[in-house]
């Protein structure tokens, strides 16, 4: 179990940050049920299973899957505890058992070396992990993990982290909570997981039907089906799915792939799983295929269990699931090499030299050793695999494969700094080689690629919405670089724009809507509500919860009494999802910031100051509990936080526009100014940046740089209506109506309904 320290993005006091985590299997009801009361349902236990699915069970019994979980002994470990040492800067661990229990002496909290009891193992290959137990129900997963392809003990940390994560006051170090087994790895190594977190006491009462990831997991509880089976085959109702929750067979290839999703994505959690609806959003959020956890092209660059990569592949779209290529009982591979693939292209055409260009193993060739030290060769690199599906090591030695399946393309690499596989075996080439050979043996036409498009959206670029609104408005691209492309276009706020994403609401994939719905700004608070509202009913969960948090600020009397019914189930909805996860820090973030569209700030304080104390490096929520201070007048705590952030988030824009506002407040203009002039230069710079640094040029009589500031805003953001006010505005005071003319003009265009412009369009003409 890892998770790497990343920026956290910040959007303003209503933001909402996700968190990656899986779900808890829970007591179920029986959706397949006919009509009246359905049938209530229960966990049997996986051995309840192995009479009728013998077949099933033998390639189940050592997968993965078996050896997700088991209790500490000789059978379960692989590791060395026959007193092995293990020195890690400069620090010696033992591993040693005594009365048949398992040891490791270690550093804890504080750094202090003492004795820990290892209770659990935690997977089996390429490494094992091990749980160690705390007060207060937690269980810790130990850094120092048995390599079971190599026969050693390795300090995973610090093979993925830096020198500083491995600090006992970081969120990361291994007992603090980023390692805890009960909220980051639990939900997906056991069946019928229950976390169990007390918000009040903070502590957990995590329990398991079975330990490992059994029958269950998949197919939900399964005494209905049990009871099913027991049935004379006359008797046997043949329109209940043989009384199991989860559908299998006859499905789609969505509603496949759907039903691995709930641990093999990297995603939010709503609350527990419990099987009982088919869509994937009822239960989570995805991951959306973005930076820092996806390269710009969508590549993984962070663990994605696959299916935030899958989801992007053409392999997807073309109704292809995990099924085709994996066992769903024993998780191998259905064929090994080049027949995995060849079941659906053609062999004579791709598993060929003139197709890969690599040669065969046994055939004559010359040999090199890369970087990582591995040799390489004849039989390597003739692979789809190695060419489509680019592996990189998680967890230190965990080596994983992009699931994405896309052509190599050095091209993007060197104009977007995106990887490619060439690269990735020939370490010791460049980009440009690569490029070099791939136009040599393929041509040098390319196909145009979304990454493109993404890439200039992602660095502000004027026109980028115009790409941004052909990937939204088009069914060639994969629904989740749709959601994406939504994302990154709600820095373009222009009507066009908006337009699209209010279309996306009602688009028939739930990840595009509950992006649309996160994303869609109105240009005035009744059209957000007349919008969003019938959204409250929509049938996934985490569509209609995003529309009772955007709509939170709401008073009762803008809703009817249908309305406001369905606006409290929903944000009651929200509230709980966020108080599940509120042993991480985004979800007491979260909850900061439910408090404070209910105007309650002595709560989001508090859950803000939770968020802290759970991670230090959580910079969100300062940022938002500094708002709070702000409104409050608490200028001095308020400061505090500010010029924490600016100090120990410098890649933070927003530090240092809240501090520059803070300190233009209170007339500190030549302060304010300077850290404007620094965020202006920040990757995604905020249009308001750009227009409260041109009113303190303003204020302060630097008038050329005002102009130049406010001019530079527009090239951003073309109809932003603060920047197009203020300019003209400048230029009146100026006694330049000349120059002042287009900026009116352009006010009136991009915001033809708003009164307050026709009005001052109306005086101006009149003079």
């Amino acid at each position: 179990m890892t998770m790497n320290h990343r920026s956290w993005k910040m959007t303003g006091l209503v933001a909402t940050v996700v968190v990656v985590l899986s779900f808890p299997l829970s007591l179920l009801m029986n959706r397949n049920a006919g009509d009246g009361e359905p049938a209530a349902v229960v966990f049997a236990g996986g051995k309840a299973c192995i009479e009728c699915h013998q077949k099933e069970y033998r390639l189940w019994k050592g997968s993965d899957h078996d050896s997700a979980m088991a209790i500490a002994s000789d059978t379960s470990v692989k590791g060395n505890f026959n007193n092995a040492a293990f020195t890690f800067n400069g620090k010696t661990s033992r591993f040693y058992k005594r009365d048949g229990k398992f040891f490791v002496f270690t550093e804890g909290p504080g750094g202090v070396m003492k004795e820990f009891r290892v209770s659990y193992t935690f997977g089996v290959r390429p490494l094992q992990q091990y749980l160690v137990p705390f007060a207060n129900g937690k269980f810790q997963c130990l850094p120092i993990a048995w390599n079971t392809l190599e026969k050693r003990w390795f300090h995973m940390a610090a093979m993925v982290y830096t020198p500083a994560d491995l600090d006992p006051g970081n969120w990361l170090y291994w007992t603090n909570q980023a390692q805890n087994w009960n909220s980051m790895c639990a939900e997906c190594h056991s069946t019928n997981l229950q976390k169990n977190f007390d918000l009040s006491t903070k502590s957990y009462h995590t329990t398991w039907y079975d330990i490992n990831v059994n029958c269950e997991a998949c197919h939900g509880p399964g005494s209905a089906h049990i009871a099913w089976a027991r049935l004379p085959d006359l008797a046997r109702p043949q329109d209940n799915n043989t009384g199991l929750l989860v559908k299998t067979s006859r499905i789609t290839s969505r509603q496949y792939v759907e039903s691995c999703a709930p641990c093999h994505a990297r995603r939010s959690s709503n609350g527990p799983y419990d099987h009982t609806h088919p869509e994937f959003l009822s239960y989570a959020i995805p991951q959306l295929p973005t930076r820092p956890n996806y390269n710009i092209d969508g590549q993984f660059l962070d663990e994605d269990y696959e299916y935030g990569s899958f989801t992007q592949s053409k392999m997807y779209m073309k109704d292809v699931r995990c099924g085709d290529c994996h066992d769903p009982h024993s998780l191998k591979r259905k064929f090994e090499g080049n027949a995995l693939c060849t079941q659906c292209h053609r062999a004579d055409e791709y598993d060929t030299f003139s197709h890969h260009l690599h040669k065969a193993k046994g055939e004559s060739g010359t040999t090199f050793v890369n970087k990582r030290g591995q040799k390489l060769g004849p039989g390597d690199g003739n692979l789809c695999r190695d060419c489509h599906m680019p592996g990189r090591f998680y967890m230190g030695v965990d080596k994983r494969f992009d699931h994405s399946m896309r052509i190599p393309r050095p091209d993007l690499s060197i104009k977007l700094g995106t990887p490619n596989a060439c690269i990735n075996c020939h370490d010791d080439k460049t980009d440009q080689w690569a490029l070099l050979n791939v136009n040599k043996w393929y041509g040098e036409q390319k196909k145009a690629h979304y990454a493109t498009i993404l890439a200039d959206a992602g660095a502000g670029k004027a026109g980028a919405d115009s790409g941004l609104l052909k990937i939204i408005n088009s069914n060639l691209y994969p629904e989740i670089i749709r959601a994406t492309a939504i994302g990154y276009l709600s820095a373009y706020p222009g009507l066009r724009a908006q337009e699209s994403v209010r279309k996306a609401l009602n688009d028939p994939d739930p990840l595009l809507r509950h992006t649309a719905v996160e994303k869609y700004m109105a240009g005035d608070s009744a059209a957000l509500f007349s919008i969003l509202s019938p959204l409250l009913n929509d049938p996934i969960k985490s569509v209609r919860m995003e529309a009772a948090n955007r709509l939170a600020t709401f008073g009762k009397k803008s809703f009817n009494e249908i309305q406001y019914a369905a606006f409290r189930k929903a944000l009651d909805e929200y509230k709980k999802s966020q108080e599940y996860v509120a042993d991480f820090p985004s979800g007491r973030y979260n909850l900061g910031n439910y408090y404070s569209k209910l105007h309650d700030p002595a709560r989001a304080e508090e859950n803000y100051r939770e968020a802290m104390a759970i991670d230090n490096l959580f910079y969100p929520a300062k940022e938002n509990l500094a708002l709070i201070y702000y409104q409050q007048g608490k200028m001095q705590e308020a400061e505090i936080l500010l010029r924490d952030l600016v100090k120990n988030h410098p890649g933070v824009a927003d530090g240092f526009y809240y501090l520059a506002l803070l300190y233009g407040e209170q007339k500190k203009y030549p302060e304010a100014i300077a850290l404007l002039e620094t965020a202006v230069k920040m990757a995604g710079a905020n249009p308001r940046f750009w227009y409260n640094l041109g009113v303190l040029y303003q204020i302060t009589s630097q008038n050329d740089k005002c102009e130049a500031t406010l001019v530079k805003g527009l090239q951003i953001d073309p109809c932003n209506y603060d920047l197009l006010y203020t300019i003209f505005a400048f230029y009146m005071n100026q006694n330049n109506p000349v120059k002042a003319t287009p900026y009116l003009e352009k006010l009136k265009s991009c915001f033809p309904g708003e009164k307050a412009v026709q009005d001052i369009y109306n005086e101006f003409k009149g003079k």
